[in-house]
């Protein structure tokens, strides 16, 4: 498990550093279809709807409640540190974008327990799921090959990826996406 956290934090630190192909630059959209769809986003977004998620408590949660609505999903871990540096961004983000209708969502890539702990000390205002390691998986199905955190992907209420961003948000960025769902 230390072993898993160093590695962790080893590419989160690369990513920082700018190692990361996609680090610091929003990636928009993807490859389109003739359908008008990006096939492997598509996917990405189905696996999100059926992933195995719980709350802070280790109740079983449903990410599905969420098809339909424009979101901005951070997948993120209590360890990381440019991950609990964007929260309070996110939080404010949230408060002015949920009249809008977008829901924000924290997707913990870490133990049910680390993330307990972490939103006793640290409250955020937007709902906050815990997907355990297995998150990394999830988030490489939304093109985060680097396996780095913080990871946000912005999806609109067709279901279709807007944008992905690995490495901490900036408002300023993330609100010119968020204008144009």
């Amino acid at each position: 498990m230390n072993t898993k956290r160093i590695l962790a934090a080893a590419a989160v630190a690369a990513i920082a550093a700018g190692g990361g192909v996609l680090a610091g630059h929003w990636v928009r959209g993807g490859d389109v279809s003739e359908a008008g769809e990006a096939p492997v986003a598509q996917s990405a977004v189905a696996q999100l709807w059926s992933a195995a998620v719980t709350n802070a408590d280790g109740k079983p949660q449903s990410l599905a409640l969420y098809k339909g609505r424009p979101m901005v999903v951070n997948f993120w871990a209590s360890w990381c540190g440019p991950c609990v540096e964007e929260m309070p961004t996110l939080a404010k983000l949230h408060d002015e974008y949920s009249k809008k209708g977008i829901q924000f969502v924290g997707l913990g890539v870490d133990s049910g327990k680390n993330v307990k702990t972490f939103l006793q000390k640290v409250p955020v205002d937007y709902p906050i799921y815990v997907t355990g390691f297995g998150g990394a998986d999830l988030a490489r199905a939304f093109g985060n090959n680097a396996g780095g955190l913080p990871f946000t992907v912005v999806i609109d209420a067709k279901g279709n990826v807007r944008a992905t961003k690995l490495g901490e948000i900036r408002a300023d960025e993330l609100k010119r996406t968020l204008d144009a769902l």
